[in-house]
């Protein structure tokens, strides 16, 4: 179970472990040059404790 991924993620986890059933609630269109989620959360971090 997760929030957001992305199709190259899915992929990998599909591959790997295609017994396992992912529940997700959105799929973001890809991954950007750093491997980030695109157009994802941000920094969830900084959104969940307010360190920004």
């Amino acid at each position: 179970m997760c929030i957001i991924a992305a199709p190259a993620g899915i992929g990998v986890l599909q591959n790997h472990h295609p017994d396992v059933d992912i529940y997700i609630a959105a799929k973001d269109s890809h991954l950007n040059d750093h491997a980030y989620i695109v157009p994802g959360l941000g920094d969830a971090g900084d959104r969940l404790y307010g360190t920004k």
